[in-house]
């Protein structure tokens, strides 16, 4: 029979060593569990801080673009307090802020618009992108949008919101390139050709 270090067979005090066993192996099951709940903790945090934070860069300088009627083509407009962040880790990440001078009635006249477009939720840091307000102003007829470009990533459209008071917002859509009929024809717009893998 194994008996705890100093313990005897004598049956009170075996009873008593018996406790202190089990209550270390408690003990250590504790110590055990709150390493664990530590280590999960840190590891959310940590992930948390990813998600929100640590994927993002600022982007300084890039000019607002639309798509012209006339050309097909994206063109720079007139924009000022432009403050913008992307990820390498999703081209859908881009958002956008800036003002412009340009009015709406301009705007439709020589840009091309973009149906049923929902802004993206930005991270709550980036506070100048609200894409509630954003989406209740398209809603509301007070802010219209436009496409900024064609697959400025594989598969992916640039969206610019302005509203009337010449607030712009900029966030990236995918689009729907390559849709095939059950025949494998392209019914949709043609993909660009997949990026070359490093």
């Amino acid at each position: 029979m194994r008996h705890e270090p100093g313990c005897t067979t004598a049956a009170p005090l075996a009873a008593a060593c018996r406790d202190i066993g089990h209550g270390a192996a408690a003990m250590n099951g504790k110590i055990i569990g709150i390493v664990i709940l530590i280590s999960a903790l840190i590891a959310g945090a940590g992930l948390y801080y990813l998600q929100i934070y640590g994927f993002y860069n600022a982007v300084y300088e890039e000019d607002v673009q639309l798509v012209s009627l006339s050309t097909d083509a994206p063109e720079a407009i007139v924009f000022e307090n432009f403050e913008a962040i992307d990820a390498d880790s999703s081209p859908i990440r881009y958002r956008a802020c800036f003002t412009t001078p340009h009015s709406l009635s301009f705007l439709t006249e020589t840009y091309a618009l973009v149906e049923d477009a929902t802004p993206r939720n930005a991270p709550g840091w980036f506070d100048c992108f609200d894409a509630a307000a954003i989406g209740a102003e398209i809603e509301a007829g007070t802010a219209l949008t436009f496409l900024g470009g064609k697959n400025v990533a594989y598969g992916v459209d640039r969206i610019v919101a302005i509203s009337q008071d010449g607030r712009g917002y900029v966030w990236h859509e995918l689009n729907d390139c390559g849709e095939k009929a059950y025949d494998g024809t392209v019914v949709g717009e043609e993909c660009p050709p997949l990026p070359a893998s490093d």
